[in-house]
């Protein structure tokens, strides 16, 4: 299996798109590769990578509020449960750390949920940036607090 890379400019920066040969598997700010990814310019990208650079502009742009991409992150079966489970938070809202606990069924595992969140190998496709501390609270994020915030104003104004 061929995995490969694309780097993608966006409003909050540069990103790093990775496919395998049928799901996405990253979606990272910067430029960093993962091991064993062949980076690809766009004219020489598959169809999986240009599609999926295609609706992240149209998300940047106002247009699109839903993905249709296939993902695969990879992790253990709780983080999987927490990704799923962000996946379910519509476009524009947020949910608390507890709220997630709670819908899968861990009601005082707000911590996991956190790191699992922290952990999430595909931002804004698994929109990790909608979880938010129990009083409202920016909290943590991988790429910073400022690019959370640009994401949650971006969703806002639609």
């Amino acid at each position: 299996m061929m995995i490969r890379s694309l780097h993608l400019e966006t409003p909050v920066g540069l990103m790093t798109v990775t496919a395998s040969d049928n799901a996405i598997i990253g979606l990272r700010f910067g430029m960093e590769l993962p091991e064993g990814s062949h980076l690809c310019p766009e004219a020489e990208a598959t169809p999986l990578l240009r599609e999926t650079a295609r609706q992240l502009r149209e998300y940047f742009d106002g247009r699109r509020r839903t993905f249709t991409l296939p993902l695969a992150p990879e992790g253990s079966a709780f983080q999987k449960r927490v990704w799923t489970a962000l996946c379910t938070i519509p476009y524009g809202e947020t949910r608390t750390y507890k709220q997630i606990a709670e819908q899968i069924g861990h009601n005082l595992a707000f911590r996991a949920v956190g790191m699992a969140n922290n952990r999430n190998p595909i931002a804004i496709l698994i929109p990790c940036h909608r979880v938010i501390g129990h009083n409202g609270a920016m909290t943590g994020y991988a790429a910073g607090i400022g690019i959370k915030e640009q994401l949650l104003n971006l969703e806002k104004k639609q």
